[in-house]
Parts: structure tokens; sequence; C-alpha cells
């Protein structure tokens, strides 16, 4: 049985805990759920105890710690027996160092071999004057190593019996013809360089992924490599064992749209979605060959509805007062780049910087700018990008968008640093190509647009959003922080938009990659409906606990805000879990700690104020008397992002165990496997009866659900552009607390802002604009009759969504 049309996907996330045989188990139940397609996490061979299969190290084999390919082809044969099918995530950025180096056969090569490999075309090295590889991977600086013996020469320890140099565990293959020399001298003839870890984010010679020295830049863009690393994946996709692609951070690549391309091909036009986080009004480019995003503006747009725009200034202002930090979330987001480029990413922006200078360096009208100034332009121009990558194509003009936006960038990084505004001005031309072409121009826009994406994501994604959230449900992957909800007209035009442009592109709620999940996300919108009230209670809790120091006694207001939020949206939730979230958020923010140099008193400090806290049974009871008055709006913001998700314009995805309320942190918390016994007792109850969502809001969601996905299995046309979407309104005095819309027959109503609404009155004389004709409520079964209208305490009186059927077609 051949699979059908991708329509639907379940994400999981297979380890060796949880291999491919324990997805094999699973398919019954997806199957009965009603998703088209399972949706797994890389499989390829990758590091010894990996938990998310993104650092690869052989591209020739399914991962034996998952099982291997006669494990995926059992799972295949499963999900085939139920009329579904596999979509496979796959990462062809990087590729892993893993821990010991044998194991990556072709970095191996290279260690040996040096640029004379034969894979060193597969990685993106800075090979210039034959520059030894450096590897960051000593503990302390090499005169110490030395001195200690802790790096030694195994003459007859590594493959075949070959020499290697030991650290720890770290192994290196020994250069042949250098055994022999004395330590000192070997390490210095050999084509790497070992070095002290520190020194990754100062002197690097290869791209990495963002700031992890140990994930290796691969070179797609070259044919062979491309064959070589994606043979597997083509085999499976053109054998039908795979039906469709999700593409890991392809704006790290030299050229996205060239690999879609080839992947296109190579794959006979295979369903591919891309990882790409858009920025505000950024579309995706229209000549990349793909289906579209996985969606992590979809998560972003659903969940902005159900936030109150009115609570902004009451959040914004006790957010700064609590911080004693009143600056904008721009002007935070601007330093924070700034610190990650002049720190974190200091060796991605010199090599770049070294690139601009050595093309000034080779014409005598450019020769007049330094390198330092060259330098401290970059940081400033990176800063002032707004996206993940401006899209200049080698020996192609630049289109309109990335000179308009590389003007402006230029325009603000020169009202910066005026005095290096020539320097900003050269960059500026250089990254579109207007000084023509050479192998060095070439490079720099290459690298140019490959650092836009880390500067975005370690700046702003994993630094900005942990220094600035008022409103910690839009501080995510893909969010703005400082959009407090969004006019339904916005909201409106961009689904129509996308039912136009990308049908088929994938629809996230909850991710692997994700802060938050989106039910966490659904109960901190609450705080939006009742601000005034959420502010009395975190300064009770702040005066009934002690407010929260650091290590010093200085007062971190920030944290203690990010803990009450965090307490409240994943409630109930254990010590444990709540301090490694903590921990981890502020060793992002950089502030008191940070990954490459934690300050292990503060954060010891922290854990013992959150566990006395949670050991506080006064204080926990007064936060569960908070979540148990957020629950009417909780209930509501759940079903309503379920609604919308599942039949919005594209495919929608649902992360592992969300088909019932999932209240999970970022990784490795939202990675923790579900519990699928809890998940199986709810669809049962859900079957027996249609349950109550106030009071088994679990079975309400899993019915939900499985309802929508039994729609859109029966509506194929949803998933192209004439699916259509159309703006459904509604009129009285409860019209805002409603966002509805038509897709073919479905007509969608949701309700938000339950506190206000029950403030309100209800919705009292509120209709909404139906069109005439019987109709049947899929979700509770409910029919009605529609002269034109429908009352909304009809629709909407035991359920706060309906999904209606138009009957009679």
């Amino acid at each position: 049985m051949t699979a059908r049309p991708i329509a639907s996907t379940y994400r999981i996330q297979v380890t060796p805990d949880r291999p491919l045989s324990a997805v094999v188990e699973l398919v019954d139940d997806l199957a009965s759920l009603g998703v088209s397609h399972l949706y797994l996490s890389p499989l390829l061979s990758s590091t010894p105890g990996s938990t998310h299969g993104y650092d690869v190290i052989d591209h020739r084999s399914i991962d034996a710690q998952l099982g291997g390919l006669d494990a995926l082809m059992t799972l295949h044969e499963a999900v085939r027996a139920r009329g579904m099918g596999l979509v496979l995530d796959i990462v062809p950025n990087h590729m892993a160092m893993p821990v010991p180096e044998t194991l990556n056969g072709a970095l191996w090569s290279v260690f040996r071999d040096g640029s004379a490999s034969p894979y060193a075309r597969w990685f993106d090295v800075d090979w210039s004057a034959e520059r030894p590889l450096l590897l960051p991977v000593l503990g302390h600086r090499i005169d110490q190593c030395l001195d200690d013996g802790s790096i030694s020469v195994d003459l007859a320890g590594g493959p075949d019996h070959c020499a290697v140099l030991r650290y720890g565990e770290h192994v290196f293959p020994v250069r042949a013809g250098t055994e022999q020399l004395p330590l000192v001298e070997l390490l210095d003839a050999q084509h790497y360089r070992l070095a002290y870890w520190g020194l990754a984010d100062e002197e690097l010679n290869y791209r990495r992924f963002f700031d992890v020295d140990t994930l290796v830049g691969l070179r797609v863009e070259d044919p062979v490599v491309f064959g070589d690393t994606h043979a597997l994946i083509v085999s499976l996709v053109r054998g039908q064992v795979i039906d469709g692609l999700r593409i890991d951070h392809p704006d790290g690549l030299a050229d996205p749209r060239g690999y879609l391309t080839d992947l296109a091909r190579a794959t006979g036009s295979a369903w591919v979605v891309v990882e790409k986080v858009l920025g505000r009004g950024e579309e995706l480019p229209a000549d990349w060959v793909c289906a579209g995003t996985t969606g992590y503006e979809v998560a972003a747009h659903v969940a902005s509805v159900f936030v109150d725009p009115t609570a902004r200034p009451v959040l914004i202002q006790g957010f700064a007062q609590a911080c004693g930090d009143d600056r904008s979330f721009a002007a935070v987001a601007d330093q924070s780049r700034r610190d990650v480029l002049t720190g974190l990413l200091a060796a991605e922006v010199d090599r770049l910087g070294t690139v601009a200078k050595r093309i000034c360096d080779g014409d005598v009208r450019l020769r007049d700018h330094s390198l330092r100034g060259i330098t401290a332009a970059l940081v400033e121009l990176l800063v002032a990008v707004p996206v993940y990558r401006v899209y200049v194509h080698v020996g192609q003009a630049p289109g309109a968008d990335a000179v308009h936006m590389l003007s402006q960038a230029a325009a603000a990084a020169a009202e910066r640093v005026p005095e290096r505004a020539p320097e900003v001005e050269l960059l500026r031309d250089l990254a579109l190509g207007r000084h023509g072409r050479s192998p060095l121009k070439d490079q720099f826009v290459r690298r140019f647009q490959q650092t836009c994406g880390p500067a975005m994501a370690k700046g702003v994604e994993d630094t900005a959003c942990f220094r600035w959230f008022p409103l910690v449900a839009l501080a995510d992957v893909g969010f703005d922080p400082d959009s407090f909800g969004i006019s339904d007209e916005q909201f409106h035009s961009w689904a129509a938009r996308r039912a136009r442009t990308s049908p088929r592109a994938l629809s996230a709620g909850s991710t692997h990659d994700g802060k938050r999940s989106e039910d966490v996300r659904a109960r901190l919108a609450v705080l939006s409906e009742a601000p005034e009230q959420w502010l009395a209670s975190c300064r009770a809790w702040s005066l009934a606990r002690g407010a929260l120091t650091t290590a010093t006694g200085e007062p971190d207001g920030r944290t203690e805000w990010l803990l009450w939020q965090t307490l409240v949206g994943a409630w109930p939730i254990s010590a444990p879990r709540i301090v490694a979230h903590l921990t981890k958020a502020v060793r992002e923010a950089k502030i008191h700690t940070s990954w490459t140099a934690p300050h292990l008193p503060y954060e010891a400090h922290l854990a013992q104020h959150v566990q006395a806290a949670l050991s506080d049974q006064e204080l926990m009871s007064s936060v569960a008397q908070m979540v148990e008055r957020l629950a009417p709006g909780f209930v509501t913001n759940v079903l309503g992002q379920r609604a919308l998700s599942l039949l919005l314009p594209g495919v929608p995805d649902i992360y592992q165990g969300s088909q019932i309320v999932a209240l999970a942190l970022t990784d490795p918390d939202n990675r923790r496997p579900p519990d699928y016994d809890t998940i199986r007792a709810a669809a049962a109850r859900a079957a027996q009866a249609l349950p109550d969502p106030a009071s088994d809001l679990d079975a309400a969601k899993a019915h939900l659900t499985t309802t929508c996905l039994a729609l859109r299995s029966a509506r194929p046309q949803l998933l192209q552009t004439d699916g259509g979407y159309l703006p459904v309104t509604a009129s009285g005095v409860g019209a805002g607390h409603i966002l509805a819309f038509a897709r073919d027959d479905l007509t969608v109503v949701v309700s938000r802002w339950a506190l206000r609404l029950d403030v309100a009155g209800g919705f009292r004389d509120t209709v909404v604009h139906v069109s005439a004709g019987a109709w049947r409520d899929a979700v509770t079964g409910l029919r009605h009759r529609s002269p034109g209208s429908l009352p909304a305490k009809d629709l909407l009186g035991r359920w706060p969504v309906a999904v209606l059927v138009k009957e009679g077609r």
C-alpha cells in the first residue's frame, strides 16, 4: 500500500532510549489519531548517545543506536500498512567532530592528510597558506598540557595500528613521517593544531554551526559533496521509504537556492519544507524549490491572536521596574547581537573581516581601510541586519529587497559609528557584489550571508529573548517579544496570502526547537487579560519569599520575573525541571553567568531560591489559586490554538505528545518521552462521550485534534491554492472576542480573552456572520440553521471553538 499525500504530520524525537522499534509500537495510535505521516528526527549515524541526531558522523548509514536500516524498513512497512508515510529531518549544513574522533571517517582523513585528503573538499575550512586546522579541544593552554603530560603519543593505537595523539578521550592521527619527532615538534608538524577551547571564539578557521565548534560546516554546494552526503537519503526517497524531507538550517549553506534545486532534481521533486525563521514582514524567497517553511511564523501568528494587546504598556512597565532596565526590546536586541559578535562569534567576524581586508589590499582604491576599522564597521552592520540572511547570489545583480535591506542596515550602522561610515559603505557594497568578482569577493558575499544567521540566532533567539520578556509567551523562536497581539486584519491577510503561496508548508504549534510548548504559551497569554492582577501577585510572592538576588546580594528581578511566569505557565512542575530551565535561561542571557564562563555560586544561589519557593506550601497554594483563576482562559486558548493550527492553510504538525495538554519548556525538557498511557486514556474518554473542556481538557484536546484531522483528511483540496481562505466577521458587544474564517465547506469560529469576556457579561447579542444554510458543528455534533448569522452564545456556549461543516453539499 502506498502512502497518501502529506496532509498532516506527527513529530517524533527518535533517540537511543526511544529507538525506531518504539515508534513502530505507536503506529496504530497515530493512525487512529488521523495523521497522514510520521515526521522523524534525523536518523543518520550520529555521535554516540546523541539525543537529537543533528550531529551526523556518517551519511552512509541509519544510526545503529536507533535500530539501523532494518528498523527503519520495519517502521516503513508498519506505516504503509496503515496508509501512512514517513517524513525525515535531514542536516545538510554540518557534520559532527565526535569523541573519539575516529568515529568520523571523513574528518579523520582530513586530520591525517590536511588539504590533500579526498574529503578536504567536504568541509568549509580556510586552508589559505596551509594553516593547520584549529581544534579547540584542550581544557588548558597547550603549555600546561605539555607540562602535565596530558598529551601523549601512541605509536600503534589508532586504526590499522597507526600512530595517534591522545588527550583524554580525544584521539587524533599522526601525520605520516612525523611519528618519531619530539612531542613539541610532532604537534607542530600536523595538519591540525590542538588548542585551548577558549580560542574557538577567537581564531577558528572553519565554519561551524552557530557557536558550536564540534559541528563543522559542510560544502554541499560542491556536486561531489552533495552526492556523497545525500546518496542514502536520495535512495530512501526514490525508493518511497521516505515521502518528504525537512531541511535543517538551510540559511547556513553557501547557496540555499541552489541546494534546494539540486535536492529537487535528485529526489524527483519530493515534498520539502525548510527550517527558516522569517523576520517581521519577510517572505520566503520565491525561487526556492520547496513547499515552504516548517512554520515558526504559524505558531507566532496563532499565539498572537490570543494575546490582549491592551496589556502591553502594563507588562512592559512592570518588567522594566522589576529589572531596573527600561530599554526597549530593539535596544536590547541590538546590544545582544553586538555582545555575541564581539564574543561568541568573534572568530566568524574576524574571518569575514580578514577576507574584506585582503580584498582591500589587492585594490589600490580600497587600501586605505584598516583591519581594525573594517572589523568595527562589520560588527555594526551585522547588528543592523534584521533577518537571518540577505539573499545575494554570486555573479548576479542583487534583488531590490536585498539592496533595500542592506542599505537601511548600512545607514543605521553609519549613524551609530559615524567615524566608520566609509568602512560601512565598503562592506555594504562588497556584500551586494558591487565591487566586481574574484574568488575573495565571491567568498565575502557568501560568508557575509552565512554570518547573518548566527548573529540573529545567538544574538536575538538565544540572548535577547532571555533578557527581555515582559510576556514570556512571546519570547520564542520566530516570535517578536515586543509584538503584543495582532489585529484581525493582519491575521486574515497573512493567512490568505499563505493559502495562495504556500498551502503545503508545515504549520507548527510546539516544536523541538521551541522555548515553550504551545500550551505553556496558551496559559501565559491569559496573563495579558489581567495584567494588573498579575503584577500584584508577583509583588506578593516576592514579599512572601524574599526577592531573588544574585550570589553577591544584588537584586535579580529579571530572573525572578521569569521564575513566576515559568512556574504558572508550566504548573504543576517539579523543582529539578524548573531549576534546569532557569539555569539554562540565565546562561543564555549572559548577564550573571554563561555557558562559557558559568558563575557557579550564582547558579547555586538561584537553585536554592527556587527550591525554597517550591517548598513553601503557602506560596505554592497561592500559585495554584492563580492557575485556577486563569483556567477559563487557558481552556479557551488551548483549544483555540489547536483549531487554528490544524485548519489554517498549511500541513498541520503535531509535536509528540501534544494531542493532549503538554506543558513543556525548552530542550531537553520538551524532548522528554510523552506518557502514551495517559494519552491513550484521554483518547478513550473522548471516544466514549463528548468531553467537557472545563473538567477534562486532555480529552477535549484529543477529541478536537482527531476531529480536525479527519476533516482535513476528507478535504485534500485544502492543501491546494484553491483551498482558499475567507475571513468571517462578527458583530455585537462581544465581536472582538471572536476570530473566524471559512475554507471550502468549513467555517471555523474560535473565542478568545475569556476572562475579559466573562467580566463583560458574555457574548449577549453577538452574532457570527455565517452564510445561510444548514450547518453541523463537527466538534459538538450540534446542528445550526443560519439565515445569515448565528448567535455566538449558541455556537460557543459549550465549547470555545466551533468547526461548522456545511450540510447538503
